[in-house]
């Protein structure tokens, strides 16, 4: 047999993956951990693509992973980013995501959960399915509950069309162990398990920068000193959310920015309309909350 060689950077960059990485690099801010795990995968898919082409021994790999992290750090987003890369290797179809919830798997009476299941697989097949806080799929503590029929048949699928479907489970990294724990089925199917940090403040801030400029607008040099002060304080609260968060509160001092120009009654600039400033986020009870507390 003659040994070829092969250009791995050449199949690289005629796969078009370095587009889709690259988007990666730009939608996130930070989670350098993942960013590498994604060019790891997409590494080995690469070079199990080149192997089957040159007729090499290749076992079709197992796809299947588990996302873990708290909410608002990108799981979501890096689910859509892999199903594009799956999709120029030819692992997947289509490429497209399909992300759902209990809700969407789950009936609520004898019968109707095998058909709600059944329609969403359908309509991920050739895809990335996307399941968001999966251990709710299992609820031990309701005899009643339907949840294990579901996930009976995502088992099924996950094994039998592993070829045609993708399946990423998502959720909080303790949840999720006492789920795989629980349902050793799925365990056993996940190949890839990435963790997601949180977001660091200096971090959160710059996705705030992104989420505004995205938007046309800018945080003045003071609102974005504000705004690391209102992050750490945040932070601190229950229900934080990471990037989340950070979005909803923008859109709360971009409502305050509108009120405030409003009620000026006098003639605004471009500049103006373009910049949050400090009372724009001040005024958030986050910041009354900690003077009470104090």
């Amino acid at each position: 047999m003659t040994d070829t060689a092969i250009d791995l950077q050449r199949e690289f960059a005629e796969s078009g993956l370095a587009e889709d990485l690259d988007q990666l690099g730009r939608e996130l801010i930070g989670l350098a951990p993942v960013k590498q795990r994604i060019r790891e995968i997409a590494a080995l898919l690469l070079v199990d693509r080149v192997r089957q082409r040159l007729g090499l021994v290749s076992q079709p790999p197992t796809l299947h992973m588990s996302f873990t992290g708290n909410p608002g750090t990108g799981k979501t987003t890096v689910a859509l980013r892999m199903a594009g890369i799956l999709h120029k290797l030819g692992y997947v179809r289509k490429g497209h995501l399909v992300s759902v919830t209990r809700d969407d798997l789950v009936g609520q009476y004898i019968g109707h959960t095998a058909p709600k299941t059944k329609d969403v697989l359908k309509k991920a097949m050739g895809g990335v399915l996307f399941i968001d806080e999966a251990y709710y799929l299992y609820r031990p503590e309701n005899e009643r509950d339907y949840g294990q029929e579901a996930i009976e048949i995502l088992l099924q699928v996950m094994e039998n069309q592993r070829d045609d479907l993708v399946v990423i489970l998502a959720g909080y990294a303790a949840r999720m162990d006492t789920f795989f724990m629980s349902n050793p089925g799925f365990r056993s199917r996940i190949a890839h398990h990435i963790d997601f940090p949180d977001y660091g403040d200096d971090e959160l801030v710059a996705i705030a920068d992104n989420l505004l400029a995205a938007q046309g607008y800018n945080l003045s040099a003071a609102a974005r000193a504000t705004l690391g002060d209102y992050v750490a304080l945040r932070r601190a609260q229950p229900h934080f959310a990471n990037a989340r968060s950070i979005r909803n509160a923008l859109d709360r001092a971009r409502l305050r920015q509108a009120t405030r120009l409003f009620d000026a009654a006098a003639p605004v600039t471009t500049e103006q309309l373009s910049t949050i400033e400090p009372e724009d986020i001040r005024a958030s009870r986050v910041f009354a909350q900690a003077e009470v507390a104090a």
